[in-house]
């Protein structure tokens, strides 16, 4: 018991440590995902500023400053309130003979570092894009990712806006991800994860881009405005479920993109019952099931 609690005060210390680190630069600039979030958040912003897809829409839109809290709390707050948890499953597995390699298929480790780098982030976002639909498909799941689709004004911080459960969701599956490339992480994850956030913010934004071909590779902001239309097409429980790529919804046929206007109304039946407060969002998806219909 006494070595479960010392890895479980070890880790969370450690990301406490990184995390005031990172705050005040004692981090290499190119892990610092605090200072990284906020830059990449002001580009994309000055952009919605300059470009505006839907030129009626307020540059401080509708919740800016909940989703803007929401990112930090996601990123970071809530990194440090479960990582503790989350290193203690990981002891837990190992001492019943779970490991690192126990999923192998491919291992990457001896890879060129670029092709490391791509397969990465092939395999963390197909797991991510199946999480996704996971999400959408079942009702208990998707009570708590009711509250990404609360959002009624598309901009970049709603990348962010989700219930903590989503964390406690997607965990497990990317960590299998990582299992199954031997359990490596290439040294150069950073630019995965920085490349994650930048493309998750642009695909929120109030900016149109038009991919031309590479539509058919990576998500963009008309395709997942679609993700968030309040109407979707008959018997769907949703569509456009990529993250970073597209191609796994024009694989699976969950592509749905009729026009390009970006004026279509976004949430879901019933979304007026979503708490508007932080606090409210946070228990919401425990309370019974009827206020959650």
């Amino acid at each position: 018991m006494k070595k479960y609690i010392e890895a479980f005060i070890e880790s969370f210390t450690g990301i406490v440590d990184w995390t005031w680190n990172s705050i005040v630069f004692e981090v290499p600039w190119y892990s610092n995902y605090f200072w990284g979030l906020i830059t990449i958040s002001l580009l994309v912003w000055g952009l919605e500023i300059v470009f505006p897809w839907r030129k009626e829409q307020s540059i401080f839109r509708k919740d800016f400053w909940l989703d803007g809290f929401y990112m930090f709390f996601n990123f970071f707050v809530f990194s440090i309130i479960i990582k503790g948890f989350y290193t203690l499953l990981e002891v837990l597995f190992t001492n019943v003979g779970v490991h690192t390699k126990s999923f192998t298929i491919i291992d990457i480790s001896g890879f060129p570092m670029w092709t490391q780098l791509i397969i990465f982030f092939i395999i963390l976002d197909f797991v991510q894009w199946f999480t996704h639909v996971l999400l959408h498909k079942y009702s208990f799941l998707w009570r708590f990712h009711k509250i990404h689709h609360s959002v009624k004004e598309m901009g970049f911080a709603a990348h962010l806006r989700y219930h903590w459960m989503e964390n406690i969701f997607y965990k497990p599956l990317k960590t299998i991800g990582v299992m199954i490339l031997g359990g490596f992480e290439p040294e150069q994850a950073y630019i995965v994860h920085f490349l994650a956030i930048t493309i998750g913010h642009f695909n929120h934004a109030n900016i149109k881009i038009s991919w031309g071909p590479l539509k058919y590779i990576f998500n963009n902001p008309v395709m997942h405005l679609y993700h968030h239309a309040y109407v979707l097409p008959k018997n769907s429980y949703g569509v456009n479920f990529g993250i970073s790529l597209s191609i796994w919804d024009y694989i699976f046929k969950t592509n749905y993109i009729p026009e390009d206007s970006g004026t279509i109304e976004i949430g879901f039946p019933g979304d007026k019952k979503v708490p508007k407060s932080f606090f409210g969002q946070l228990i919401y998806g425990f309370r019974p099931s009827k206020q959650n219909t």
